[in-house]
């Protein structure tokens, strides 16, 4: 394989995907209980953790490849924030290989990002392209985790962020095949999970994707930003477990 990962566990397979400013350690609370259950597959995408960044990929197709490696045919994917909408992509181009979709506080197609949001990102370029970019990793910790986050969450959002930044800021220019995000072919049970204190465009994304979805169940949590499962690791959990 040319993605880092992890499989503990035995039992139902189930996929943990990464947000974008984290890695799979992120996930690190969710594998302790979720291995005594189920085999448990975290892996890094592209330019996060122990995984390079490559000239040319496709987040979505490495996650095929990966499952495809591991000989499964039928899987429960969770993906938190980029992560979401990776498995937005691969499960639109292979959706009998999914049986049960989980996407917290993702984004989707033909959703556009808020003002709010835009700025954000434009603070956070300006900031990397002038060096600073210790500056540019505590913006991340400071508008990316909500405020039910505690000292250690926050320091490991710091140290992933970082890593990311370490692995990305040198690259320069890659392509990321994207796949096209089909959410009518997306038969399969789908819980959206949202969080109050999170950016619009998320909000807005699960409401597209929640009018467009055969069999959608939307959950908001009012104490979540936009990682809770770093934020309440336990509750957070139970969502991902629980039957809609």
């Amino acid at each position: 394989m040319t993605i880092s990962y992890d499989v503990v566990g035995n039992g139902p397979p189930i996929l943990l995907v990464h947000a974008g400013v984290a890695d799979r350690r992120m996930w690190s609370a969710q594998v302790e209980e979720l291995r005594h259950t189920h085999q448990v597959i975290t892996p890094d995408l592209r330019g996060y953790g122990e995984t390079p960044v490559a000239p040319k990929y496709s987040d979505a197709g490495d996650l095929l490849d990966l499952l495809d490696h591991l000989a499964l045919t039928q899987v429960t994917a969770v993906g938190a924030s980029y992560g979401g909408y990776v498995v937005q992509q691969a499960a639109s181009r292979r959706p009998d290989l999914f049986t049960r979709l989980v996407l917290i506080c993702a984004p989707t197609d033909n959703v556009e990002p808020d003002d709010a949001l835009r700025a954000l990102w434009s603070e956070e370029n300006a900031l990397i392209e002038a060096g600073d970019v210790e500056a540019a990793t505590e913006l991340t910790v400071q508008h990316w985790i909500g405020p039910e986050a505690d000292d250690t969450a926050r320091s490991l959002l710091r140290t992933m962020q970082r890593r990311a930044y370490d692995l990305q800021i040198p690259a320069h220019d890659v392509h990321n095949e994207e796949y096209p995000v089909t959410p009518e072919t997306l038969t399969m049970p789908v819980r959206l999970i949202t969080g109050a204190h999170d950016y619009q465009f998320f909000t807005a994304s699960a409401t597209y994707l929640q009018n467009h979805l055969p069999h959608p169940e939307t959950i908001t949590l009012p104490w979540a930003g936009h990682l809770p499962t770093l934020e309440r690791p336990t509750e957070a959990l139970q969502l991902i477990l629980q039957c809609g």
